[in-house]
């Protein structure tokens, strides 16, 4: 049987491509990552055994998910087949701008060259921990450091930091020679999905709207041109999303269908350990549906398999975590430690709940309850929008991972002309920021929407398909803006608002912008609301991104590293001597230029002591390689050969605002000089 969406036709009507058009790269998604974890943990990850095993995961999915017809996406006729066909022209038109515009991040500064450096390793061995290879220094030395910025030293292995799915994905993107280019393909991706959670929820007539809102919108420029882990979570959250809302909607429960949808939920903790917070609604929903079911729902069907799902994808993640990312845990541990006991609190209510169902089914809420609710979200809301006023965020620094970051925001204090304040973590204005990337109206008409819907299902549970995405944006809107946790510059700071609070935020606006419309159209004055209120929702964020949109960022990177890789002699073993080169470069050149790579380390200021570093060159001699020093500026190796500059880079980098938006860029410079021992 192949996939249903013919419904009895030779032809799909619009609304059933979009409906699974829509769910495909979250399938798509899963399904190599389903794949590629047990080949990573095997040490077999590579592009044969990859491309096969994912192939046939890829198309069980697709053949569970679309064996049986997809309700149809919202509408009719001619008018579809033009939303459908606006919605694709979105996504491909995102796709296409991104990938011209891509950027170059390489050199280890910030995550997405730790992320390119992560899956550049899979891509060429398929294995970790990455080898130190202690044997091309003469053997492990106390003056040696193997670890850099993003990847640890471990036992004398080197174990990269963050979860292993994007790196999981972006290594089949260099597998297939577009290593740069695959943030541009997640992210049309990510405005397929959207729209096809905007069709299935407010109706296809709304889909082309929330797809440009949502692919104009700076953070979301800003992921899909390097490699984040933001946009792959987002992909996996609101696919999970419609493929919920279907196995609910067909003609019977799709108990399939549940677990399909909990397995791609759950998967997001392979992407980000944030997905355990993301992915709690959907415990608590699952929990939800198992109590209907024991007061005799249907609907409670689909209860135990998207708890099965939820469980295996999540539990998947938590390994991959656990046996890969073991210093990453440790290092987000004042984080990691208390969203697990979150999470197990969650799971004795829900137990609680589900057990106490019979007993609550009796109990009458209060009349003013529903009212009381519509309430509460309006000044959730405008108490983040006065936070500012409020509240000051600061966090004394204690470790110096801290430290580091308080020095960062002095910097970027002093260039941007602030008072000079390192505690400062500008965590109150984040509602700001979210106004800045898509504009005051859509806040507004989200915030009537939300309103509306909890008034809703707290009056008489309708509508109820709304209950498990109103929790999902509601909860992790509500956590992300409360403590986004994340250096305070923009455009940096924006990537916590992608996963769900940008396109959470659009989808309820349009829902919102719907509900305004229909009631005007009732008093006889709606016929240009519809109008007025795509521009409002569409002009703010086009105004905030046109300063950046056109820019291309750290490009230049990758011909500056191969010529540098060119120049390193092929038996070579380098000896990085300078801190801040030895954090940029020593993954690079171990998994770029396929060189042996070690920093030597400083005891005092960042230069290692002299006398330490000619006893390492002799090291390496010893072992009949040839010893490379590295570092910064010509004087740092000057003493140890003939001097040679390797790089001299200059490009633009992204600006780091802290009170407003970014609309401009600042200039990077990378030197690199090399002496030949």
């Amino acid at each position: 049987m192949g996939i249903a969406w013919l419904d009895g036709t030779r032809r799909p009507s619009a609304g059933r491509v979009l409906a699974v058009v829509s769910v495909l790269p979250a399938l798509v998604v899963a399904g190599w990552l389903l794949a590629a974890l047990p080949l990573l943990l095997a040490g077999w990850y590579r592009p044969v055994p990859a491309l096969v095993l994912g192939a046939v995961v890829i198309g069980a999915l697709c053949w569970f998910a679309l064996r049986r017809p997809l309700k149809a996406v919202e509408g009719t006729g001619q008018a579809t087949a033009r939303q459908v066909g606006a919605v694709v022209a979105v996504a491909v038109g995102s796709g296409v701008f991104n990938a011209i515009m891509h950027s170059e991040q390489l050199i280890v500064r910030r995550d997405p060259a730790t992320y390119a450096q992560y899956a550049i390793w899979l891509a060429g061995h398929g294995s970790l921990p990455i080898p130190a290879q202690a044997e091309a220094f003469g053997g492990a030395d106390p003056a040696l450091m193997f670890e850099s910025v993003g990847f640890y030293d471990v036992d004398g292995s080197v174990v990269p930091q963050f979860m292993p799915g994007p790196p999981l994905l972006f290594a089949a993107g260099d597998w297939l020679g577009g290593l740069l280019l695959t943030p541009a393909v997640l992210g049309a991706l990510a405005v397929l999905t959207l729209a096809g959670v905007v069709g299935r929820l407010v109706g296809g007539r709304w889909a082309p709207v929330a797809a440009l809102a949502f692919a104009v919108s700076l953070p979301i420029l800003y992921t899909s041109r390097t490699t984040f882990s933001e946009i792959p979570s987002l992909i996996l959250l609101f696919g999970g999303l419609a493929l919920v809302h279907d196995a609910l909607s067909r003609g019977s429960i799709q108990r399939r269908g549940g677990a399909l949808a909990g397995l791609v939920f759950g998967l997001a903790v392979l992407v980000r350990i944030d997905g355990l917070r993301d992915v709690l609604p959907v415990l608590a929903f699952a929990g939800t549906l198992i109590a209907w079911r024991r007061l005799g729902r249907p609907q409670g069907a689909l209860g135990p398999p998207l708890l099965l799902g939820l469980a295996v994808g999540a539990g998947l993640g938590l390994l991959a975590a656990y046996v890969l990312a073991r210093p990453y845990l440790s290092y987000l541990s004042r984080s990691v430690n208390p969203l697990l006991l979150i999470c197990a609190a969650v799971l004795v209510l829900t137990m609680a709940g589900t057990l106490a169902a019979p007993r609550l089914a009796r109990i009458r809420l209060p009349r003013w309850l529903p009212d009381v609710g519509a309430v509460l979200v309006v000044l959730v809301m405008v108490g983040l929008a006065v936070r500012p006023w409020l509240q000051t965020v600061r966090r004394v620094a204690t470790t110096e991972e801290d430290k580091l970051t308080a020095a960062f925001i002095e910097q970027s204090q002093k260039i941007d002309r602030l008072p000079v304040d390192g505690t400062r973590l500008y965590s109150e204005l984040s509602l700001h920021w979210v106004s800045w990337y898509v504009g005051v109206p859509v806040i507004v008409l989200a915030t009537i929407a939300a309103a509306v819907l909890v008034r809703g299902l707290l009056r008489n549970g309708s509508p109820a398909e709304w209950l498990l995405p109103l929790a999902v944006i509601g909860w992790t809107t509500v956590t992300t803006l409360l403590r986004p946790e994340i250096t305070p510059d923009q455009p940096w700071a924006a990537r916590r608002l992608v996963p769900v609070v940008i396109p959470g935020l659009i989808l309820l606006a349009v829902w919102g912008l719907e509900w305004v419309r229909g009631r005007a159209i009732l008093r006889g004055y709606g016929r240009w609301i519809a109008a007025a209120g795509t521009v409002l929702i569409l002009v703010p964020p086009v105004i905030t991104s046109i300063g950046t949109a056109f820019t291309q960022v750290e490009r230049g990177e990758r011909a500056a590293v191969e010529a540098m890789c060119a120049k390193i002699p092929p038996n070579a073993s380098v000896l990085i001597v300078e801190r801040v080169t030895g954090n940029r470069f020593t993954q690079l050149v171990r998994g770029m230029c396929g060189r042996p790579a070690a920093q030597v380390r400083a005891v005092t200021g960042d230069t290692a002591d002299e006398a330490d570093v000619r006893r390492m060159i002799a090291r390496v001699r010893a072992t009949g390689r040839v010893p490379v020093v590295l570092a910064a500026e010509a004087a740092q190796v000057a003493a140890y050969g003939p001097k040679t500059q390797v790089m001299a880079l200059v490009t633009p980098q992204d600006e780091r605002a802290l009170v407003d938006a970014p609309n401009g860029t600042w200039t990077l410079r990378i030197d690199v000089w090399m002496a030949v021992g």
